[in-house]
């Protein structure tokens, strides 16, 4: 069994719990997910099944898309509304206000991951030394805001939509616009509603999960055009060697003549070469 299923992830569920789910339903062991939601959000959640966990690399990647609560007024220890309440402050934040420090956290920007995420650190992940009450310090991350935009705000309470990198903490982003409006804030809710090509629109429940609902794995290289190649190149793919082919440098998904998707490869000056190969191997 092989595919990819997009999960509209539940509240309070953990990305591991989903796989877990995964695991027994499809009775696939090989089941992995294309990055990590918070228990507390919800939304798009990639899972990969059989020989396309050999894409996972790929999704985690891909720009993401979330629509966010913030609540200013307030900052925890998690810099969501789960958290501990480490300060409170009364709020005369206007809507001009909060649009006008916008721009400062949208394009390059760099963020402290929060105690509480998984990252390693001498061999510890951060939040089990948050958990013991141990406070250490974390190098700054570059990332991307894509587009930030302001879809409601009611003075103390919004909703955010955020199109992002790799590596983005949106929790860490409402903690740093409170810190720069001067009354604290955290994230209040959070949805996934994009990961590179899936959407929201097309996430499965978990109770609706069936080996039918699995798509191929080359959706997730959708944005690429794709090629055909004949029989002889097919054998010098499938043996993971370089061979001519007459088309624009750039990436491919590559398919058999019979259609077949066999993998993401490159061509450069004329040669193909293999990204990533996703045929079964006998």
């Amino acid at each position: 069994m092989n595919g990819i299923i997009v999960i509209n992830k539940p509240s309070d569920w953990t990305s591991h719990d989903v796989v877990a789910k995964l695991r027994g339903i499809l009775h696939e062991r090989r089941t992995g997910h294309g990055g990590t939601l918070d228990p507390m959000a919800t939304g798009v959640l990639p899972v990969f099944v059989g020989r396309a966990t050999r894409a996972v690399e790929f999704i985690e990647n891909a720009d993401k898309e979330y629509i966010a609560g913030i609540k200013l007024g307030c900052t925890t220890d998690t810099q969501d509304i789960t958290g501990t309440v480490l300060t409170t402050s009364d709020v005369t934040v206007t809507k001009d206000d909060l649009l006008a420090v916008m721009p400062e956290f949208t394009g390059d920007i760099s963020q402290i991951p929060p105690m509480y995420s998984a990252i390693k650190q001498n061999g510890k992940k951060l939040y089990e030394l948050a958990r013991k009450g141990i406070e250490t310090e974390r190098k700054p991350r570059n990332i991307t805001i894509f587009e930030l935009e302001l879809l409601e705000f009611d003075g103390n309470e919004g909703k955010l939509r955020i199109v992002c990198s790799k590596g983005t903490y949106i929790r860490t982003l409402c903690h740093d616009i409170g810190a720069r409006l001067g009354c604290g804030a955290v994230m209040s809710s959070l949805i996934r509603t994009r990961v590179g090509e899936f959407r929201l629109e097309n996430a499965v429940n978990l109770e609706d999960v069936s080996e039918s609902k699995l798509m191929a794995v080359d959706s997730v290289f959708a944005n690429l055009p794709e090629c055909r190649i004949n029989a002889k190149q097919e054998k010098k793919c499938r043996n993971g060697c370089e061979f001519k082919l007459d088309v624009q440098d750039g990436k491919y998904r590559v398919y058999s003549g019979d259609g077949s998707f066999l993998m993401l490869g490159e061509v450069k000056d004329g040669v193909m070469k293999t990204v990533k190969s996703f045929f079964e191997v006998n």
